[in-house]
């Protein structure tokens, strides 16, 4: 699962049209149809403010819109930039400011997604994927090698607590949690104290 790394802006010109595209991470359709609405009440004075978006863990829920541009030649290929980029958790709206020079219903089509995939190349893209925190608790004579031992490893802790022993939260990948719990006991002689938490995701940007 992929989603842009950031909400951003990029503007296109093509032969005198203005074609601003402007992306968002949304959590759930609520917020992409909000994004949207606040959006086109901003710039209420272009000509068109076309949309796209993809929601859902499985990006199943798309949605796109011509906003008065002919049929098919604005929201239907923004929203395919989204998902043909694998996308997920992403709002799209390209705000058109009319040049005086009509375009076509192809130099539209190739406008509009354009616009979009030259924005998310702007902002960049984070893949999604499945860890488990696992909170690892040692007693204070074995944490320091066992946190030396785990940043060799890979995984950096993301919250480490003292108090009558050290506790340290650890994202491992889902795939990965039998090996990593296997390794825990085996650097520690068996005397570090595993929970696993909820699951849940880390980014990876995408080259």
């Amino acid at each position: 699962m992929r989603m842009i790394r950031d909400g951003g802006t990029r503007e296109l010109e093509v032969r005198r049209s203005r074609f601003v595209c402007t992306l968002a991470r949304v959590a759930e359709e609520a917020d992409a149809a909000a994004f949207i609405a606040a959006h086109r009440r901003a710039h209420r004075d272009a000509t068109h403010n076309c949309t796209a978006y993809v929601v859902g863990d499985h990006g199943e829920i798309t949605r796109s819109s011509d906003d008065g541009e002919p049929a098919g030649t604005a929201g239907v290929p923004m929203l395919e930039v989204l998902v043909r980029r694998g996308l997920t958790g992403t709002a799209a709206v390209v705000t058109r400011y009319f040049g005086g020079v009509k375009l076509g219903a192809g130099g539209l089509a190739r406008a509009y997604a354009q616009a979009v995939g030259d924005a998310v190349d702007a902002v960049g893209v984070v893949e999604l994927r499945p860890v488990v925190t696992v909170t690892v608790a040692v007693d204070h004579a074995l944490a320091g090698r066992f946190l030396t031992d785990l940043h060799a490893r890979g995984p950096q802790p993301g919250d480490v607590r003292y108090g009558a022993g050290v506790e340290a939260d650890v994202a491992v990948p889902a795939a990965g949690l039998a090996e990593f719990e296997a390794w825990a006991a085996r650097v520690t002689a068996g005397r570090a104290r595993l929970r696993r938490g909820a699951p849940g995701h880390i980014e990876v940007p995408v080259p």
